[in-house]
């Protein structure tokens, strides 16, 4: 009988995938992580996790990893926004710390594979003798989650089994029910964990200092709209509408928070000077500079799941344009686009124009629902295509 670790949250989608791979003859442990004291609602997650172990009847353990989370997580976010990055926290922890952990954690407990509750498809594919694994969006499109997963790498995707993949939540829930899980019917959790009810901005003042500024409106009309494809605002671009408390509380496509009134329609962030603490704003959402056509992604910063379009772009001298579908978020539908690369960067070409897009983001490249690749996206000070 193989074993398998199960990340058991205490919601309805990991005690199915734990439920579901033990009705399939696995050897099941259950694993709750805790990441942070005080913060979430840690311990009622915990129990209903134990109350679903003990139905199951399979080993739980709870295990503390506050400390790492902190370092790698918390400390990493708030960094990140101190340099005026927009950065997703759930993708850096499911590559650095729940899949490494697992992993860890099959290997002192002789377990064979690791197994979460993420709604995607995991295949294997024998091409030519050899053995390669892929991962691909699960069929819920309101759910699929591989977004979330666009850093593994092949061995943490080798050694997973995502048995939602196939369903719908629908599905999940109705096999909670005729099962009788306590958590059949717990709503899915919202918003960043550790947080807890405090609002974002609250969290980001602990660290980071409030720091006055000015607020710049450029308008939809003006000539640099017209003249670059990659645009580094100036002051003299607009006019000095407002203050701010600080460049780095913002993004790029955010209207709350500026408290500015009497204009026709809403103010929104269209980009922001970090080094000089300077937002630019535009009215409407219609307004170009809240929208991207071409980003780069630094070489450093690309990560490739399938090797072969890697290499088909690499080889290639002239530019060479590969067609995919990308995402810039969570539930974003598939957003057509080119791959080429241009000075060792890897550059995304969106046939429509993206809405707010920030450094900071992650983007992530499919080609028939496949993960091919991802990317942190640049800031635009960091490159140009002028």
């Amino acid at each position: 009988m193989k074993r398998v670790i199960v990340g058991m949250s205490g919601g309805v989608d990991s005690s199915v995938a734990a439920l579901l791979l033990k009705k399939q003859g696995y050897d099941v442990i259950g694993i709750f992580l805790k990441y942070f004291d005080n913060k979430c609602p840690w311990r009622e997650d915990s129990i209903d996790a134990m109350l679903v172990s003990q139905s199951l009847k399979i080993p739980f353990y709870i295990i503390d990893i506050t400390k790492n989370y902190k370092n790698l997580i918390i400390d990493y976010l708030y960094k990140e926004y101190k340099k005026g990055y927009t950065p997703n926290p759930d993708i850096i922890c499911n590559s650095k710390i729940k899949f490494n952990f697992f992993l860890e954690k099959s290997i002192f407990l002789k377990s064979h594979f690791i197994a979460t509750g993420h709604y995607v498809i995991k295949k294997e594919v024998n091409e030519n003798g050899k053995i390669y694994y892929k991962m691909r969006s699960g069929i819920d499109d309101n759910k699929d989650q591989s977004y979330f997963l666009c850093l593994l790498n092949k061995v943490q995707i080798k050694k997973s089994i995502f048995p939602l993949g196939w369903l719908n939540k629908k599905e999940v829930r109705e096999i909670a029910k005729k099962y009788n899980l306590i958590n059949a019917n717990k709503k899915d959790s919202q918003g960043i964990c550790f947080i807890g009810k405090i609002k974002f901005f609250n969290f980001l003042k602990k660290k980071l200092a409030e720091k006055k500024g000015i607020i710049i409106e450029i308008n939809k009309n003006s000539h640099i709209f017209k003249l670059y494809s990659n645009i580094e605002y100036k002051k003299e671009y607009g006019k000095i509408i407002g203050h701010h408390i600080g460049a780095h509380y913002f993004t790029k496509g955010q209207r709350k928070g500026l408290k500015i009134g009497g204009y026709k329609y809403p103010l929104f962030v269209i980009e922001k000077d970090i080094k000089k603490n300077i937002l630019y704003v535009g009215m409407g959402k219609n307004h170009p500079g809240l929208y991207t056509k071409v980003i780069c992604i630094k070489n450093y910063n690309i990560h490739w799941i399938k090797i072969k379009i890697k290499i088909k772009i690499k080889i290639n001298k002239k530019k060479m344009k590969i067609k995919v579908e990308c995402r810039i978020r969570y539930r974003q539908n598939f957003q057509k686009a080119s791959l080429y690369k241009k000075n060792n960067d890897l550059y995304v070409e969106f046939e429509i124009p993206q809405l707010a897009v920030n450094g900071g983001q992650f983007i992530v490249w499919y080609i028939n629902n496949e993960v091919i690749g991802s990317g942190l996206i640049s800031s635009n000070n960091e490159y140009s295509f002028l």
